[in-house]
């Protein structure tokens, strides 16, 4: 069995305001939360490390090192995201949530303890970076498409998160086929733009 104690590499994707750094470091710790939360330094050393700007067309920088500033870090992505040893967990309660982040959004699940009303819940969600997963991210504003990870870190001070988020379906409760019976009623032969779901 392998020493938990014993450094291990981690490959991380980190966001920041300007640039998408990928990088690796030797880590301790398994959870991609863990790993920012628990460093050291205001700040995170990778190596073998590629820096690209959002909307930029240049070559990606590659470098052998790079210090990351955390508060620069709007969410990490661990390549092999792992779970929490049995021993580690504590009993959460998911709770779906949109997850703001300027200038990106991210849709997954939030971990609160249980017996909490969702308040509460929210209220107790501390630590400087927090997990959100079964994640889905993207950016309309920098033109990030979107992506998904099975688990990723956020900055607490740089996010809103808002709960519960669902999905909600614009067209519900208008009756679409309404356009296609009025121009039928009118003795007009409905033209494309008035075909149900058009």
């Amino acid at each position: 069995m392998a020493d938990p104690t014993s450094l291990q590499p981690a490959r991380l994707t980190l966001y920041t305001d300007a640039h998408i750094i990928r990088g690796s470091m030797l880590t301790r710790h398994r959870r991609v939360t863990d790993i920012l939360n628990e460093s050291e330094h205001p700040f995170v050393v990778l190596s073998e490390v590629i820096v690209d700007a959002y909307g930029s067309r240049d070559q990606p920088m590659q470098v052998e090192f790079a210090q990351v500033n955390l508060d620069a870090v709007l969410f990490a992505v661990i390549d092999e995201p792992v779970t929490a040893p049995p021993e580690l967990r504590t009993p959460k309660v998911a709770e779906q949530a949109l997850v703001s982040v300027p200038p990106f959004r991210v849709v997954g699940r939030v971990h609160l303890l249980p017996g909490r009303d969702l308040r509460e819940g929210l209220d107790e969600l501390t630590g400087r970076f927090i997990p959100v997963t079964e994640a889905a991210f993207w950016s309309e504003t920098i033109g990030e498409a979107r992506q998904t990870a099975l688990a990723l870190a956020v900055n607490h001070g740089r996010a809103q998160v808002l709960a519960p988020y669902r999905v909600v379906d614009p067209w519900a409760g208008i009756d679409r086929a309404a356009p296609h019976r009025v121009a039928e009623a009118a003795g007009e032969s409905p033209g494309p733009d008035t075909e149900p779901g058009g």
